[in-house]
């Protein structure tokens, strides 16, 4: 049997060595398609063009194209489907991964089977003056959350408590939207969507009722119509703000909330039409109402839980993605992993700016993970860094470093974070509080 050649848009050099380790690799080879830094270290996408030069790549190669394939958010997300219908090979339809990544069109489709769990929202256009008096005549009051239609990560999502918070997003989303707008409503012109969709472009914002509680997310996939959900990640926030402290897999929530969000998982993707294609859903827990809320749908497994799979389970989750491109029933193990739990870990800063004087060298870091086996570290930034320059943060903090590790259990790994994050040493000058 041949090789089977497998496409890999923004292949980089840490995902190239976890593919390598799924089950099945030694009959694949992987290729990439667009250099990593378009999309991973930028926040300018000339979709166009990526388009244009993939296509001219895979038109050259000389041997059949089994599979293409995708980890990241927009633009890599929504490029996959217009790239697998030219080569003939296995993607959802752009109107169905539409359906979860056009944020108000996802709203109206949910709102159509499970009311319940959406929270109030409206669309927005934030270059519209009276904008704010548009929120309140669909019922929405403060405090509510905005964000674009079309976002990736937490950028450019604001909690709006007042008028004046309100003028401050909407300046900060007018500055911003752009670099997402332009070239998401190039892929909109390639899909068949309903008129009321139409006219809420890749411009428009959305107003959303806050929701809130435990955090999680469900990661699933759909092989020839059977919804299959897998694996549920927590979410943990830093007290009192909204940037994300950890991740942690597998969920602590109860039982019963856990099949909650499944049932929801497969009525919504099913009603959605999403086939042959991971996924994952992020929700809130309200404890107090025993209450679930769906908080939104993303068009791919999530990669930064791939290292969490890969602990608990043995193997990272790129396992669906990749079987499912191949058409094959995803061949992902449980619970065979080396530990019990384990955690992303995001080092953050709450400054407004600041320029990095001092960040952890190779032999600091090189140190702290042979301190703690099993522990990867990723320092974001450099010496001479000036903060706001880092893409995709959230709008209240920067992350600096990244640290996945594994434990026995809960306690033992928030400890040995604690005592890891003690022995990171930055600095910073010209700091903005």
């Amino acid at each position: 049997m041949s090789d089977r050649n497998v496409f890999v848009v923004g292949l980089d050099e840490r995902n190239r060595e976890r593919l390598g380790h799924l089950r099945g690799a030694e009959n694949y080879r992987f290729h990439g398609v667009i250099e990593p830094a378009e999309v991973y270290d930028t926040e300018i996408f000339p979709i166009e063009d990526m388009l244009a030069r993939a296509e001219s790549q895979l038109r050259a190669f000389g041997e059949p194209i089994d599979a293409i394939v995708g980890y990241m958010d927009f633009p890599v997300s929504t490029m996959l489907p217009l790239l697998c219908e030219q080569f003939g090979t296995r993607s959802t339809s752009l109107e169905s991964l539409l359906k979860c990544e056009h944020k108000y069109w996802s709203r109206l489709v949910q709102r159509e089977l499970i009311a319940d769990c959406i929270p109030r929202f409206t669309a927005f256009d934030p270059f519209d003056s009276q904008a704010l008096q548009h929120i309140g005549e669909a019922g929405l009051y403060f405090p509510f959350f905005v964000k674009p239609i079309k976002s990736s990560g937490s950028r450019l999502g604001f909690r709006v408590d007042s008028p004046e918070d309100f003028a401050y997003a909407v300046a900060r989303l007018c500055e911003g939207i752009g670099t997402i707008s332009e070239p998401f409503n190039f892929i909109l012109e390639h899909a068949n969507l309903p008129e009321n969709v139409r006219t809420v472009d890749g411009g428009f914002c959305m107003a959303e009722e806050i929701i809130g509680g435990w955090q999680c997310t469900v990661e699933g996939y759909v092989f020839q119509g059977e919804v299959v959900p897998y694996g549920i990640v927590d979410s943990i926030r830093y007290p009192q703000v909204l940037s994300f402290f950890y991740y942690r897999y597998p969920s602590r929530l109860p039982d019963h909330v856990q099949e909650k969000m499944q049932q929801l998982t497969r009525t919504i993707m099913t009603h959605i039409g999403y086939d042959n294609a991971a996924f994952n859903i992020e929700y809130f827990w309200d404890e107090i109402q025993d209450r679930v809320w769906l908080l939104e749908i993303n068009t791919r497994i999530a990669q930064s839980h791939c290292d969490l799979f890969e602990k608990v389970d043995g193997l990272s989750h790129q396992q669906v993605t990749v079987d499912l491109a191949l058409g094959q029933v995803p061949d992902m193990p449980s619970r065979q992993g080396r530990f019990q739990v384990a955690a992303t870990f995001f080092y953050r800063v709450f400054f407004v700016d600041a320029t990095v004087s001092r960040a952890p060298s190779a032999e600091e870091i090189e140190a702290l993970e042979q301190r703690y086996p099993g522990t990867r570290i990723s320092v974001q930034v450099e010496v001479g860094t000036r903060l706001s320059s880092l893409p995709e943060q959230d709008s209240y903090s920067f992350a600096l470093a990244y640290a996945w590790m594994g434990a026995d259990d809960d306690a033992a790994l928030e400890e040995n974070y604690a005592r890891l994050a003690e022995q990171l040493h930055f600095e910073f000058e010209d700091i903005v509080g």
